[in-house]
């Protein structure tokens, strides 16, 4: 079974990045340092659907993801850890395991790697797809991408539990919206979660509302969950995995700061916004940023960007 650690809730005060006369005071989730691969959200997605696996003696884990999925990672991980096998269908028919860091890391960690177009991978959710899957591939447990299932969203639920009850307000960032779907269903009547889509476009919250439908069958009560969300669209700096020069300044300084790396499609954003915006949230207590991990990524990033976003590291 995998080893997986306690995750802190630390006070970190740090310079604004946007402001160089303001300091940043809050609290951080650092779910990134649940397991050196697995980290962040990604366990708490895969726990319950690797149980389930193993329960229905499956052999073998099924699952989706881009060429720069932390999920696909994280798969792989739990998978050989664990003694299942993994299999990734990745989006790209042009990619190999040797395209960037993330997939030859799926490849290390034996990961049977699928690599089809954009329009074969639209279908990864439709039940003839996935009937076809199973056809293929024998004795599989397919998880949607991203560990976006009921089990994923409970997993992420729990976070909740695990933070003192004078926190008021909870930042995290959204790219399926699994884990801002568990935090709504995990949090209290005085919460409010602030999610941070990482995409270019206003559709995250029919995206949490089709998750907490799919785990709750009950339009009322996920009504009532939603009036507890605040959705934030204007974090993304122009589209997934886009950079900008503040982007990246944001992640180095505060790294330099407080030894907490970011990273610049998800947590970086949501940091940067975080710092734009703090103020106008009004928390009534403890304000938390939830660190998801997904460091694993920024190596391809900062390849790609020829820069160093953790200097000295």
């Amino acid at each position: 079974m995998l080893t997986i650690q306690f995750s802190p809730l630390e006070n970190l005060q740090f310079t604004s990045t946007v402001d160089a006369n303001e300091v940043i005071d809050l609290w951080v989730k650092r779910d990134d340092l649940i397991h050196p691969i697995v980290s962040g959200n990604k366990w708490r997605k895969l726990k319950y659907s690797i149980a389930k696996a193993q329960q229905n003696k499956n052999e073998t884990i099924l699952t989706f993801g881009g060429a720069l999925s932390n999920h696909l990672v994280a798969t792989a991980a739990a998978c050989k850890e664990v003694g299942l096998k993994s299999i990734g269908f990745v989006r790209g028919e042009e990619l190999n395991e040797n395209a960037n860091p993330t997939l030859q890391k799926c490849a290390e960690l034996c990961m049977e790697l699928h690599f089809i177009s954009r329009e074969e991978y639209n279908l990864k959710s439709e039940k003839f797809y996935t009937d076809e899957l199973h056809v293929d591939h024998p004795n599989v447990y397919i998880v949607p991408e991203g560990g976006a299932n009921y089990y994923g969203i409970i997993g992420c639920s729990e976070i909740i539990g695990e933070l003192p009850d004078d926190v008021s307000d909870i930042f995290v960032s959204a790219g399926t919206g699994t884990t801002a779907a568990g935090l709504l269903m995990g949090s209290r009547s005085h919460q409010t979660i602030h999610i941070v889509s990482a995409l270019k476009g206003e559709w995250m919250e029919e995206e949490v509302k089709k998750l907490l439908m799919y785990s709750l069958f009950d339009e009322e009560a996920v009504d009532e969950l939603l009036q507890r969300a605040h959705f934030i669209y204007d974090a993304h700096c122009g589209g997934y995995a886009k950079t900008s020069p503040e982007l990246i300044a944001s992640i180095q300084s505060i790294y330099e700061q407080t030894g907490v790396k970011l990273d610049p499609v998800y947590t970086g954003k949501s940091m940067l916004w975080l710092q734009k915006n703090w103020k106008q949230c009004s928390p009534t207590g403890k304000l938390v940023f939830l660190h998801t991990g997904g460091v694993q990524g920024a190596q391809y990033m900062q390849e790609k960007l020829a820069v160093n976003l953790y200097p000295e590291s």
